[in-house]
């Protein structure tokens, strides 16, 4: 599971970590976008298998799709890109923040509880699916 990085999360452990996730582009899959925000937030390029794990609608109404990935990945490997916010707010200065600060393994228990609360039935279906 991954940690988003920048100053709002900065101090959230507990309900922040979260799937990569991103916007699909024009006539994208939600799979290849999956694999492109896959490389894009964590610089995992995928070897192994992919886990279909359905999709939710959040309370900001967009539809997240979810794979889980049977692949190894060491955490300390994790190699995210950037993105570039005003920080502090309205003091005109920007800076930039890795959309993923850090990488950790779980168990079902411990995932449940540092997951964003949304994402919980992802995490409910793969242990189905395991």
């Amino acid at each position: 599971m991954f940690h988003p990085g920048g100053p709002y999360w900065e101090k959230k452990d507990a309900g922040a970590w979260s799937i990569p996730k991103g916007e699909l582009k024009e006539n994208e899959q939600a799979i290849r976008a999956a694999e492109r925000e896959l490389k894009e937030e964590t610089g995992i390029t995928i070897i192994g298998k992919l886990i279909e794990l359905g999709s939710i609608k959040p309370k900001n109404n967009k539809i997240v799709f979810a794979w889980a990935l049977e692949q190894d990945f060491d955490p300390s490997d994790l190699k995210s890109n950037f993105f570039e916010i005003e920080w502090p707010p309205a003091s005109g200065k920007k800076q930039s923040y890795p959309e993923m600060d850090k990488a950790s393994w779980f168990n079902i228990k411990e995932a449940k509880e540092k997951i964003l609360a949304s994402q919980i039935p992802f995490i409910e279906e793969l242990e189905k699916v395991i």
